[in-house]
């Protein structure tokens, strides 16, 4: 294997594990700190400390357009998408997070359906999206208390509107391309995102709610270094050198080591339910993906 090929891979492998230890790195930060404020310092910092090395190695800053663009991306995807992820994680576990995370395909390509004309949708989608369906209800299937439980309840719902934004910035990005370069584009997107997040957060008082702790300050710290600007790095990398069908798989790991991470660290819950719905939600999502593929070789037969 050539050097370049193994550093690719590596790097794959550290999207894989990296994020997918976020919703643990999440779920302890919330036990100390308060979600908007913990969320945004995370951004902030890793936004700006992105910029400054972009623009030391020669890389612009956006226009207008462009920074207008991006600040939409930002706002749906970093700042509501992952700051309710964060506000959710209060009251439910890493790993349930997690796997409802996995349903943002399913969203994806429904907003399509919504947002632009022409075929977006075969019986190969159908069937993925039924089967994430599916997956979704065996989630619940040994304790629908949850659904019942107020706090938990909430956090649910945290999670299904963090999907529904992320997703919904997904698909803008795919139809509002911007000219500059990607690594300063996350950048700028990340710094907006946490600024919105730190505003929102001094808005709602949240500076009296900081408990400091050594675990918080950790869970922050490996966030905002690890998760972001050397997990984001990673995957830069990676879909430089190696096909995107292959790097878009960490989508398919990054629940099976939140779950587990949930459970041997947090003690969350893992049973039979639980391992069902995510190789039912997992097998979805591939299904999802090989329907699109088939609809974006069939629209590229008919230019």
């Amino acid at each position: 294997m050539k050097s370049g090929n193994f550093r690719a891979y590596l790097a794959w492998i550290i999207v894989c594990i990296v994020w997918g230890t976020t919703y643990l790195a999440i779920r302890v930060g919330v036990e100390s700190l308060p979600p908007m404020l913990f969320a945004g310092v995370r951004w902030t910092t890793a936004g700006s400390i992105f910029i400054i090395i972009l623009k030391l190695r020669g890389k612009t800053l956006p226009d207008k357009k462009d920074f207008l663009h991006m600040s939409i991306m930002s706002l749906s995807m970093l700042g509501v998408g992952n700051g309710l992820v964060v506000v959710g994680e209060q009251w439910i576990s890493s790993g349930l997070a997690a796997l409802l995370l996995t349903t943002v395909p399913f969203w994806i390509v429904g907003i399509e359906l919504l947002a632009s004309s022409g075929p977006k949708i075969n019986l190969t989608i159908i069937t993925g999206l039924l089967l994430g369906l599916i997956g979704i209800t065996f989630i619940f299937g040994d304790d629908l208390s949850i659904l019942l439980n107020h706090d938990q309840l909430l956090g649910v719902l945290c999670i299904l509107g963090a999907v529904i934004s992320w997703s919904f910035g997904s698909v803008y990005s795919k139809y509002r391309k911007v000219k500059t370069h990607p690594l300063m584009s996350a950048a700028i997107q990340m710094f907006v995102a946490g600024l919105a997040q730190t505003i929102t957060g001094l808005s709602l008082g949240e500076t009296t709610e900081i408990s400091i702790s050594q675990n918080g300050l950790l869970a922050l710290g490996y966030l905002t270094a690890i998760a972001s600007i050397f997990g984001y790095g990673s995957y830069i990398y990676a879909i430089e050198h190696l096909p995107l069908s292959l790097v878009s798989s960490y989508a398919y790991v990054n629940p099976v080591i939140a779950v587990f991470l949930g459970w041997m660290i947090l003690n969350e819950k893992l049973n039979l339910f639980i391992v069902l719905s995510t190789v039912i939600i997992i097998t979805g999502v591939i299904i999802v993906k090989k329907g699109n593929e088939k609809l974006l070789g069939s629209s590229l037969k008919r230019v």
